[in-house]
């Protein structure tokens, strides 16, 4: 079940290098030695970032991360730990995310529960507590742009006249469970604090492409691509779902029961839609039942390719609806919608009468065991 992130990442960056092969143009990194580029942004505390606002540090790390990307979420906890360890030293840490949230696929969002947005930044910072300035270029790309950042994370350490003296990755092992063995970023730190030449100026950095504003076209190509995928609708018996719910597959099952007639199943239908793009590349399946009546099968197809639902979709065959609910949940009273989580052996770990919280459920997708944010254990 071990999955590395490298594998994860290795597909962003495929999606990112399409895109430098039919034209885009990355914006060149900063060069060492050159002055720290201005910038005027908004952090997720509400306040507004200069250069000036870090003026007193003796030294500078202004790192670039996003929301999604695994490798940035896995140096979340290093870059934290950074911040603590030389703040008294003088050092600051400032992060930027440089992403534009309308270049971001939903199939890039296959680690995180949240998108790249300033909103989402909040909460992501919220969760993580980060103790340094997080701040959002994903609107114009300005100061971003400046500082040329080729992937999440990518450092830029600049000394007390702000010039830069380090870019590049972090440390040389993404796995957050393992050892660096070369500790690059804190390496020209010390050097620097000590009056010394930093021993290597500049390394590769490895990570999720940058989501510039002219990679915006992914998302009309995906919205094509996902047009075209076929719908279908099956019917199953009330065994066939007790199969289902024992999921004897290697997958984290999501199960909605709905029904065309019921407001709330139909409002809330799309966030499954999204949820499957999301994490259907992962061990991760989404399975709707139709409480429709069988001779209605065709309005339940109809609803389903409007909502261009290409994942598994049952209509139940019964006539019995007690043994739909016996099936799905002995402790579901029947009420629609309904939807379960539900591991790999059959335990149910999520179970909601009426309508979801998507937020709350894509959280619990991503930190599941069989999913997670960096990879599974």
């Amino acid at each position: 079940m071990k999955k590395c992130i490298f594998f994860g990442c290795f597909l962003l960056l495929l999606a990112g290098s399409f895109n430098v092969a039919v034209g885009f143009e990355e914006h060149p990194t900063l060069a060492i030695g050159s002055k720290a580029p201005d910038f005027r942004l908004f952090g997720v505390n509400g306040k507004i970032y200069t250069l000036q606002s870090f003026a007193r540090a003796k030294v500078l790390a202004v790192v670039f991360i996003c929301n999604h990307c695994p490798t940035s979420q896995a140096y979340e906890d290093r870059i934290i730990k950074l911040t603590t360890d030389y703040a008294a030293r003088g050092v600051k840490v400032v992060a930027i995310n440089p992403n534009h949230p309308e270049s971001l696929r939903l199939d890039e969002l296959g680690y995180s529960d949240v998108g790249d947005s300033f909103a989402e930044m909040k909460i992501r910072a919220r969760e993580k507590k980060f103790n340094f300035p997080y701040l959002y270029d994903g609107a114009t790309e300005v100061a971003s742009k400046k500082y040329g950042p080729v992937a999440t994370p990518h450092i830029f350490i600049f000394d007390r006249e702000r010039k830069l003296r380090y870019q590049g990755r972090i440390d040389d092992v993404e796995n957050p469970y393992h050892t660096p063995h070369v500790f690059d970023a804190r390496n020209a730190i010390e050097a620097l604090l000590n009056n010394k030449e930093v021993p290597v100026t500049t390394t590769k950095v490895f990570g999720c492409s940058v989501k510039w504003a002219e990679k915006s076209t992914w998302i009309e190509k995906a919205a094509i691509e996902w047009a075209k995928e076929p719908v279908n609708l099956d019917t199953i018996s009330g065994t066939g779902i007790t199969g289902l719910i024992r999921n004897k597959s290697d997958k984290l099952r999501l199960i909605n029961v709905w029904a065309t007639w019921c407001g709330p199943c139909v409002a809330e239908f799309p966030e499954f839609v999204t949820m499957t793009r999301m994490y259907r590349d992962r061990s991760f399946e989404f399975i709707s039942i139709s409480a429709d009546e069988v001779g209605n099968k065709d309005k339940a197809l109809k609803f389903l390719q409007k909502k261009q639902a290409s994942s598994t979709n049952y209509l139940y065959a019964g006539d019995d609806k007690y043994k739909l609910i016996e099936a799905v949940d002995p402790k579901w009273n029947g009420a629609l919608p309904y939807t379960i989580l539900v591991e790999p052996g059959g335990k149910i770990v999520y179970a909601r009468q009426g309508a979801i919280n998507p937020a709350v459920l894509k959280k619990i997708i991503v930190d599941s065991p069989y999913i997670g944010r960096v990879y599974n254990k």
